[in-house]
Formats: structure tokens, sequence, C-alpha cells
């Protein structure tokens, strides 16, 4: 069985996640119908953690019980507090996962653990913009790398600043093949513009998966 494992720690941005959670754990739209992706959340220890909106979340799963081979994807939401060692194991176990061909996908104050652990120095990313990354990261070294876009993807590493919650869904589930292309599109098109056509063409691309 394979997860979508996410993070969770103090201050943990509840919205930033919200997207791409919900599709991978309901299955709603993907083209396997009948199928999800469960999401397990993961904390440094089982000690509950609140988050930035105030929710209790109680950590099924510790970090060392994460394996590539039950690892589907590794999410990393936005944080106040990433600069807290006992996040440590977590960011050596993205760069394990990265290493070995895993996918990681880290949103804003996650890419800045990120930077910090040089894991940005030799890879295309993005994040809330280069002089926050210069900023708050002073062993960061990956600049010529970064890429002043919503969203970039380098290999298995999806990186997105505060702002791009909808895309970081949108290319975890491209790099995942879980929706069928006309599906992602007519979706991601319904959230950025409200157009009900967009949630009636997307409703009919998964009656044509059907016949």
């Amino acid at each position: 069985m394979k997860y979508a494992y996410v993070y969770v720690l103090d201050t943990m941005a509840d919205w930033e996640l919200g997207f791409v959670t919900a599709e991978l754990n309901s299955g709603q739209y993907f083209k396997n119908r009948g199928s999800r992706l469960p999401v397990r959340t993961v904390g440094a220890s089982k000690r509950p953690i609140t988050t930035k909106g105030g929710l209790t979340i109680v950590p099924e799963l510790t970090v060392d019980e994460i394996t590539y081979e039950t690892s589907a994807i590794l999410l990393l939401p936005g944080a106040d507090n990433w600069k807290d060692p006992t996040n440590g194991p977590i960011i050596e176990k993205a760069k394990q996962l990265l290493n070995v061909g895993g996918y990681v996908a880290a949103i804003c104050g996650a890419t800045l653990a990120l930077a910090d652990a040089g894991l940005l120095d030799e890879r295309q990313h993005t994040s809330n913009s280069l002089e926050y990354l210069n900023l708050f990261s002073p062993s960061y070294k990956g600049a010529a790398r970064y890429k002043n876009e919503k969203v970039v993807v380098d290999g298995n590493l999806i990186t997105t600043g505060s702002a791009g919650a909808l895309e970081l869904a949108r290319e975890v589930i491209a790099l995942l093949d879980l929706f069928a292309e006309e599906t992602l599109e007519a979706w991601y098109n319904y959230f950025t513009s409200s157009d009900p056509k967009y949630f009636y063409a997307m409703m009919e691309t998964l009656q044509e998966s059907n016949s």
C-alpha cells in the first residue's frame, strides 16, 4: 500500500495542503474509479500539534516509519517554526527520498527548510520569493536555480510559495498520474475561474472514462 504522507507540525498552515489532501484521500476524480491514495499524518513524535487555524492533529506515524516502498509522496506544509531542530529528521527523510527517486512536495516555509539543508542548491525551485530564501536561509546557495514562477517541478521535487496551494495540488496529481489529463485541466480551470462550465466539463470527462 502506498500513502501520501503529510508532515504535521505546530503552526502549520492548514489551508496550504487542503486541495491536494482532499483529492488524494477521496479519489473522487481519479481516472481509476473507486481507487484513492490514503493520506497519513506524520509528526516528529505522536504528540498532538496545533495548526495555525487552531486545529489539533494527532500524528498517526513518526518520521522513522516512512519508507520509500510505502511513500507515494511526502507533503511538507508551511509553518512558522520550521527552524525548530525537532523538524530535522523529516528534512533528512525528504533528502533520502529525493536521492532514491521518491517524490516530495514543499510549500511556503517548507521550502525554507529544504534550502537550509542544501536540498535546493542543485535543483530548480521556487518559494515565496528569492529574497525570502536569501534573507532567512544564510546557508542557501541555490539562487542561480531559483525560478520566479508560481510552482516549479524539477524531477521528483515540487516547490511553491504560500499562494500556490492549487498549483501544488495540480502538479502532485499530474506527477502521480492520478487524473485523466482532461479531468485535471477542467478541475484546475474550475477552481481558478469559478466558471461552472469547467465543473460540467470535468464531470463529462469522468463519464467518458467510465464508458
